[in-house]
């Protein structure tokens, strides 16, 4: 996802994002263990996601 998705999604949908994200992370890491995994940049690219969500949440608590 880019960044312009997450700067309008509220904290709560960002948590959740942030779930799903993590998840997936999850399911990449044990394709991974097994041999499984057909494209490794997209463990990169959640990493990402996952940090951006993060930042995003972060920012969201220090406005208010």
């Amino acid at each position: 996802m880019k960044g312009n998705e997450f700067k309008e999604m509220t904290a709560a949908e960002l948590n959740e994002k942030l779930t799903e994200l993590k998840q997936e992370l999850f399911n990449l890491r044990f394709q991974h263990a097994v041999n499984q995994l057909e494209n490794p940049l997209r463990m990169k690219a959640v990493k990402r996601d996952i940090a951006r969500v993060k930042t995003y949440l972060r920012q969201q608590e220090s406005a208010q």
